[in-house]
């Protein structure tokens, strides 16, 4: 990891004294690096001893910190891991066109790979990244979203990046057909459990400790999926509140929904969806052989869950 953030460093270089300005700001400002870790754990554990795991892991690191540079700006988010956006700072212009910078500039280290089938996988997965925004927007302000329609924004705008990082690492391997997919599936199933887990600690964390406001989902109108369980088990008149809190937006009715949340047991509920995903994560890693690797993959899956940010 000390070896990808210096190339992270190094490949965000331009003479352009803005792009580095915001892109210094967002890198620097923290993070899990969780993707590209997982690429460089998963191409481990498929048995990979060279050093192309390096490069992949920054430029999937680009892809995903690009998206949020995105996100904050159609969010109009203005705290992300305890600081101001960079929109916030620099204005939603120059968030944008510094994003669009960091999407291109992993394209150019893929091609430097020489690879079609890692360009084929990124391009895809790019893709339907961008498929997830457009259907995260449709569902803004809609409280009759059903549980199914926020899967697939999930599965779109957070785990096809999980699972194409581990993916990845069985690519690089040569790893059999099965032991890919089943690192594929790994990486899926994981970013399922991450992304639940999060919007559980959108209503039960602290700005302090989660690192941006309580509550954005809601002021975002996004119907997560403890305000999904929390409507299906609400009484007529509760469930009603639910509904128009999601379709105003803001945070005017935030004491009333967090009340049914805890009143139906919403986040506990979203929570056993999220150790069921990452249990199906755990169980992918059979297919791989014994090793230190994989037996780190299966502590980030309780980590997903568990953590408290």
């Amino acid at each position: 990891m000390a070896a990808v953030n210096d190339l992270i460093r190094a490949r965000l270089a331009s003479d352009v004294v803005l792009i580095n300005q915001i892109a210094e700001y967002i890198i620097g400002g923290g993070g899990k690096r969780l993707r590209p870790m997982l690429h460089l754990i998963a191409a481990r554990a498929a048995g990979y001893a060279g050093r192309d795991h390096l490069p992949l892991a920054a430029l999937i690191e680009f892809i995903h910190t690009s998206t949020l540079l995105h996100d904050d700006v159609v969010d109009e988010s203005d705290l992300r891991r305890g600081r101001k956006t960079a929109n916030a700072v620099w204005g939603n212009a120059a968030s944008v066109l510094v994003g669009d910078f960091l999407y291109s500039r992993s394209f150019q280290m893929m091609v430097e790979l020489d690879s079609m089938r890692v360009m084929r996988i990124l391009a895809d997965t790019t893709n339907r990244i961008a498929e997830g925004e457009v259907l995260q927007l449709l569902n803004i302000g809609n409280p009759d979203t059903h549980e199914q329609a926020y899967l697939d924004v999930i599965e779109r705008k957070t785990a096809v990046l999980f699972a194409a990082a581990t993916r990845l690492g069985g690519v690089l391997a040569g790893v059999p057909a099965a032991q890919e997919d089943a690192l594929a599936r790994y990486g899926l199933d994981l970013g399922y459990a991450f992304q639940i887990a999060d919007d559980v600690l959108d209503y039960a964390s602290d700005a302090g400790t989660l690192g941006k406001n309580v509550g954005d989902d809601l002021a975002e109108g996004k119907p997560t999926l403890p305000l999904i369980i929390a409507i299906e088990r609400s009484a007529p008149g509760q469930a009603d509140m639910l509904r128009r809190a999601i379709r105003a937006g803001g945070l005017e009715a935030l004491d009333d929904v967090l009340a049914a949340i805890h009143a139906t047991d919403a986040l506990d509920a979203s929570r056993q969806r999220a150790h069921a995903y990452a249990d199906s994560a755990r169980d992918a890693l059979v297919a791989l052989p014994r090793s230190d690797a994989r037996d780190a993959l299966a502590v980030l899956a309780d980590y997903a869950v568990d953590r408290t940010r």
